[in-house]
């Protein structure tokens, strides 16, 4: 069994092979190598480059999980989830190389980028509960995929900014947090529009129901089998 100090060997040399090749370049063997462990090790490990990138999203969730800020408990959501989301750009600043390869891969690939946006959508979905935003079921999915959306965005500014106090990658997730509070509005109306119909429709089946079962009491009384007998029986 592949233990936890390898696992870990195996993905860091992954990040460092990105910052220096393409995804595309970088093989499960090439990997192995790098890291100076058996291919077998490497199968123990991942099986898969899309599971490297899933254990790097899960290292960057743990980090930010862990640093959030607990001061942050009486702050707006929206404030709550900026500080999150600008928590999370700090912790891949130690991969930016990595991520930018990853994004170029994405990019040239829109079944890879399917399988990033899972990926990045998942991850999403604990920075909205570290935000103390707690979203479940169709709802829960769809906020996270457009918070997924969204971050992607954010990073591309990130990538291609040079200033270390990252004002124009602030003031992109400033702009795409409006967008989604404005998205949100939208998305509560429709669920409220849903409710109204789905309410509608459980007591329109009932009304139905009563209505079919007087009809069937109508039935039984006036049938041979209910009512009088007929006359001249």
């Amino acid at each position: 069994m592949t233990t936890a100090k390898t696992k870990q060997k195996i993905l860091q040399t992954f990040l460092n092979l990105l910052a220096e090749h393409s995804y595309e370049h970088v093989s499960l063997p090439l990997i192995a190598e790098s890291a100076k462990v058996k291919l077998s090790d490497m199968r123990g490990a991942y099986g898969s480059k899309l599971e490297l990138v899933a254990a790097f999203a899960q290292l960057i969730d743990t980090k930010v999980l862990d640093e959030r800020d607990e001061d942050m408990g009486d702050q707006p959501p929206r404030d709550r989830l900026f500080d999150i989301l600008m928590s999370r750009i700090d912790a891949l600043a130690e991969h930016k190389d990595a991520v930018r390869s990853l994004h170029m891969a994405a990019r040239r690939d829109p079944a890879l980028a399917l399988d990033f946006n899972r990926l990045e959508a998942r991850s999403q979905k604990w920075m909205l509960i570290a935000a103390g935003i707690e979203v479940s079921g169709l709802k829960g999915g769809v906020v996270a995929q457009g918070l997924a959306i969204a971050f992607s965005r954010v990073v591309d500014t990130w990538l291609n900014e040079t200033d270390e106090g990252m004002p124009r990658t602030m003031a992109k997730l400033d702009k795409e947090l409006d967008s989604g509070s404005s998205f949100m509005k939208r998305l509560n109306g429709i669920e409220s529009v849903a409710k109204g119909v789905r309410s509608f429709l459980r007591k329109a089946s009932k009304g139905r129901r009563r209505r079919s079962r007087h009809s069937a009491d109508n039935f039984e009384r006036d049938s041979d089998f209910g009512g009088e007998e007929p006359a001249g029986a």
